[in-house]
């Protein structure tokens, strides 16, 4: 599969997990998002060599809600990461509640409406065991 070419997102990214799988099946990151200031400095030392113009044509963002769906460029297929703390079972479980400095429980949602806007072929979201069950699926 290497050698087959698509674009991807990633978003929530951390250090970049999700970035460095891509890339090695032949991805291409057009976008990517994070907001934790050491994350991103490792981020961008990880791949400002194969993905030069993410950051410089300022393609990292740092904080998905200060982006309209429509300014990020199209894309085959989204990854993101996002906060585990609301769903996890070592934390409250606050779910699409918690309302962290971040609102962290309601960052699935962002990744919900670029999925709606842009349509993309496929998506990974990784999380935590607690996503689906955290409000007894009444959501």
């Amino acid at each position: 599969m290497s050698n087959k070419k698509f674009t991807f997102i990633d978003l929530f990214a951390g250090i970049g997990g999700f970035h460095q799988s891509m890339h090695e099946l032949g991805g291409k990151c057009v976008f990517a998002s994070e907001i934790d200031t050491n994350a991103r400095k490792t981020y961008q030392y990880n791949f400002s060599t194969h993905s030069p113009k993410l950051f410089k044509n300022g393609l990292f963002n740092q904080n998905i809600k200060t982006i309209m769906t429509e300014e990020i460029p199209d894309f085959d297929l989204l990854c993101a990461g996002f906060p585990c703390q609301p769903f996890s079972q070592a934390g409250k479980k606050y779910g699409f509640d918690d309302n962290h400095k971040s609102e962290r429980g309601n960052l699935f949602f962002d990744i919900a409406e670029i999925i709606k806007v842009k349509r993309p072929k496929a998506f990974f979201l990784e999380n935590v065991r607690g996503l689906v069950n955290h409000n007894k699926n009444s959501r």
